[in-house]
């Protein structure tokens, strides 16, 4: 299991009281690749969010402990990180599931029937809410305002696929896909 997987499994499966223990990751390969990260910027700063890609990407979401580590190695304020964070919508704030469902819901896609094919991911993942993770911890679900695909609606983002032409009908499959 890579550590991406490890870490949000831990997370979601022990709760609060793991986020603590989820490992550091600027030590040794991650602080090689910050290091190179580095290098293209005038100013430590200037690597914030590629930094901040590493830590999601190693926990699977940025955590508190994650954000403070950033801060460290790049000499940011805590203010100025979870500025940037909660600016983001790319950023995730708290555990999220394996595969983690964005779906347009702005008006053109509404028009082309989004609501239904958010009701469908809901009930074909069995996450029940928007931005919760279902049972097993596979899904979360939620709206976004643009994938930049509005010729194409309804289109969705499975992690980093993004999927154009998505119907409340096609739904059912493309979970199935995943799985």
């Amino acid at each position: 299991m890579s550590g991406h997987a490890r870490g949000r499994a831990d997370a979601q499966t022990h709760g609060a009281e793991r986020v603590a223990e989820l490992p550091r990751v600027f030590e040794g390969e991650g602080r090689r690749r910050l290091d190179a990260l580095l290098a293209n910027y005038p100013a430590k700063a200037g690597a914030l969010l590629p930094a901040l890609w590493m830590v999601q990407e190693a926990h699977g979401w940025i955590s508190p402990a994650g954000m403070a580590e950033v801060c460290d190695v790049l000499d940011l304020t805590p203010a100025y990180v979870r500025g940037v964070v909660t600016f983001y919508t790319m950023y995730h704030q708290h555990p999220v599931g394996r595969y983690f469902v964005q779906v347009c819901t702005t008006t053109p896609c509404n028009v082309c029937g989004a609501e239904g094919v958010v009701a469908a991911f809901l009930k074909a993942t069995g996450a029940g809410a928007l931005g919760t993770t279902s049972p097993d911890g596979k899904w979360t679900v939620v709206e976004v305002e643009c994938l930049g695909a509005c010729g194409f609606a309804t289109p969705v983002m499975i992690n980093d696929e993004v999927i154009e032409g998505v119907t409340a009908e096609t739904v059912p499959a493309l979970v199935a896909r995943y799985r």
